[in-house]
């Protein structure tokens, strides 16, 4: 049976975006077990396969079926709209013990044998022990997997989720539902995903957490159980040119432009922030931000703030004289 999400008048006034650094560091290492999944990542399989070498990540894998229960607590809902690291793997050691285990227990009996290996027995054996180790095994594969990237990464995020509030703004809820994922419905107050899986959730008044993700791409993700809030987890827009070198203008518009006002206006086919353009050009951040702010008197972008974020995005004369 598929994946029911039912909203009742209160969820529908509570749906909300968030950005958790803890569920692309899982989204990250899952994609290194199942790489054959990713090839929108081979860039980055190719510069983090030295790194990944250096981590034992049997612990994760262990709980990671490829159909099945994940342990919520490895990467719990945001709680707001961009965490950081540090407050997530906080939430992930103060998990209670007892809970860990029926966690654990969970994804261990979705893969056949798995609860029987030494690490599986151990992991049910000390719970407690158990959440300090994957917590540090976390914070280790941030440091190693995702905290060279992040920039690039949450810009990805960013830009997705200011697309999705437009659409929601635009459309409502049926729109924002439209196309997170083929396998995505929403009708009669129900989001409904399709997949082998049972699992029938009342919202219960809390709203839905809407998770972009890079690396939960082909899939989409959820079944968080209470007291978790009830989240989605989809993939974001634009990863497909994510490990793109990013596009420098024509000579026509940079002899128009100059060379680092064309690049950045080229680059713009998402909504991006001053510190994420910065990085990706390999530019001053105080340059990106005199540069955006004579591309924006001349009409060719447009900014808009998302909590303490400022995203820039091309108008459409900045379309067309990029020549998208």
């Amino acid at each position: 049976m598929p994946l029911h999400l039912r909203f009742g008048p209160d969820d529908l006034l509570r749906c909300r975006f968030g950005i958790s650094p803890l569920w692309e560091v899982t989204g990250a290492v899952r994609a290194l077990k199942e790489t054959r999944l990713h090839a929108y990542h081979l860039t980055w399989l190719r510069e983090t396969e030295a790194a990944a070498r250096e981590l034992d990540l049997t612990p994760l894998w262990l709980l990671m079926p490829r159909r099945g229960h994940t342990p919520d607590f490895l990467s719990p809902p945001p709680d707001s709209p961009l965490t950081s690291v540090e407050q997530d793997v906080a939430r992930v050691r103060a998990t209670d013990p007892a809970a860990a285990r029926d966690d654990l227990a969970r994804a261990l009996a979705d893969t056949p044998g798995a609860a029987e290996t030494p690490q599986g027995r151990a992991m049910l054996a000390d719970p407690a022990r158990a959440v300090r180790e994957l917590a540090d095994l976390c914070e280790q594969a941030w440091h190693a997997l995702v905290a060279p990237y992040w920039p690039r990464l949450r810009a990805v995020l960013e830009a997705d989720i200011a697309f999705r509030a437009r659409r929601l703004a635009d459309e409502g809820l049926t729109g924002l539902f439209a196309d997170l994922h083929p396998s995505l419905s929403w009708a009669n107050g129900t989001l409904t995903l399709h997949r082998p899986t049972e699992h029938d959730r009342d919202l219960g008044g809390d709203g839905l957490v809407l998770a972009p993700s890079v690396f939960v791409w082909p899939d989409v993700a959820s079944g968080f159980d209470p007291p978790w809030q009830g989240t989605v987890v989809y993939p974001a827009r634009g990863i497909g040119g994510l490990w793109q070198a990013p596009r420098t203008g024509s000579d026509t518009l940079e002899r128009l432009l100059g060379a680092n006002r064309a690049a950045l206006l080229a680059g713009l086919g998402e909504p991006a922030t001053t510190t994420a353009l910065a990085h990706r050009h390999g530019l001053a951040l105080s340059s990106v931000s005199s540069h955006l702010s004579v591309l924006r008197d001349a009409g060719l972008l447009t900014s808009r703030r998302y909590g303490h974020q400022v995203l820039y995005e091309r108008t459409p004369l900045g379309t067309a004289l990029a020549g998208d």
